[in-house]
């Protein structure tokens, strides 16, 4: 029992000195930010000019293409104009409900061809204009002069834009469906709605489409190796509407240039044999182009629908939850060693003195007397004989 309440006392100690670590370890609070809304009042020596101007509705943010952004679910924007050294840096910053309309909007502005630069979620340039998005939200920054650092001041903000939470910062599924081989990754286009489909170069017409009826299309651009091809995939809420809607899509690409509505551009400049129309599941795939039937036919293919169960990315704990994780580890391993000192006690006290009591002897030791003594009560006679005095003992004379 000693040994036990020894280890009792040792986890408690370490427990304690656990705890103390952890508050000692725990982050100061973070100073106050500059941050007021979705930009900074400050960005790497660029220094805000006035107050940022916010938006509330998608016609403050761009009144020319504001029907596109609320297709993408517009939730507010800042515009901000920085000053350094004589040079000017505006960025408007526009916020979706979730990363797939963020996503939209940033392919909605993009133009095939812009480079593409390693800036947050996806980013690309134009001379002196960057355009990326990361989480929920599109930024768009136009320099007076570019400068070799320009890239690195973005990065820099993006770092600061936080990531959508749960599953807002899911991608539209409808991405996954598109084949990788030889595509060309800057003109991919996402549209949820006629107005983000026919500005992001959209092949059909958009009342073809069926947005009204909650339909996703996303197209792309392919090299192939007898020509470019581009690849419409709609996405349907089911495979019955997406049935329903095929034998349309198809009358009107047979019906050819005499079609109603008249054929867009890109239809016309397409090779009439290589256009093609197949539905996989709730998926709708268009092919046009200039490449040869066969490699259209091998690229419409390639489409197959699978339903997958997706995972929602999780939120982040903060540091409450953190420290309280902590503190249940120190409990859990204060239970833990104290059972095993409990454990051990029983087992080798228990086990001795089992023992003891199969021997025939006490359970406890305490009352053992094993160990030499000397009777000092017997009283002492002296033997008669020569040389022995009778009062004395030993005679000294003798």
């Amino acid at each position: 029992m000693r040994w036990t309440c020894s280890l009792l006392c040792s986890a408690a100690i370490v427990a304690g000195a656990a705890c103390a670590g952890a508050q000692a370890a725990q982050p100061k609070a973070a100073a106050p930010t500059t941050h007021k809304g979705l930009l900074p009042d400050a960005l790497d020596g660029w220094v805000a000019e006035g107050a940022a101007k916010t938006f509330a509705d998608a016609a403050q943010a761009d009144a020319a293409n504001a029907a596109a952004l609320k297709e993408y679910s517009f939730a507010g924007g800042e515009l901000t104009t920085y000053k350094r050294e004589g040079e000017t840096l505006t960025i408007r910053a526009i916020q979706f409900e979730d990363a797939s309309g963020a996503y939209g909007a940033y392919s909605y502005y993009r133009q095939n061809g812009w480079p593409k630069e390693d800036i947050g979620a996806g980013a690309t340039s134009d001379h002196n204009r960057v355009l990326f998005w990361k989480g929920d939200t599109v930024v768009d920054a136009t320099f007076s002069r570019v400068g070799a650092m320009s890239a690195g001041e973005m990065r820099e903000l993006a770092e600061q834009i936080k990531e959508a939470p749960g599953s807002k910062a899911l991608l539209p599924p409808i991405l996954g469906n598109l084949p990788q081989d030889h595509i060309q990754k800057q003109t991919t286009h996402y549209a949820e709605g006629p107005a983000g489909y026919t500005g992001g170069g959209g092949v059909l017409p958009a009342e073809l489409i069926g947005f009204d009826r909650g339909a996703e299309a996303v197209t792309a651009n392919y090299a192939l190796s007898s020509g470019p091809a581009t690849l419409t995939i709609i996405d349907y809420p089911t495979p019955q509407m997406a049935e329903a809607q095929l034998p349309k899509i198809a009358a009107y690409l047979k019906a050819g240039g005499g079609a109603q509505p008249a054929w867009p551009k890109a239809l016309v400049d397409s090779d009439a044999a290589s256009l093609e129309v197949r539905r996989s599941g709730p998926l709708v795939a268009i092919v046009s182009g200039d490449a040869i039937p066969d490699e259209s036919h091998r690229l419409l293919e390639m489409v197959h629908y699978e339903a997958n169960v997706v995972a929602m990315p999780q939120a982040g704990t903060n540091d409450v939850q953190k420290t309280a994780k902590l503190l249940l580890g120190i409990a859990g391993l204060v239970i833990v060693g104290c059972s095993a000192a409990l454990l051990l006690g029983f087992f080798l006290g228990g086990g001795r003195a089992l023992y003891r009591i199969m021997r025939g002897r006490p359970a406890s030791s305490v009352y053992d007397e094993e160990f030499i003594s000397i009777d000092l009560h017997e009283k002492w006679e002296p033997r008669a004989g020569p040389g022995l005095d009778e009062n004395h003992g030993e005679n000294p004379k003798g």
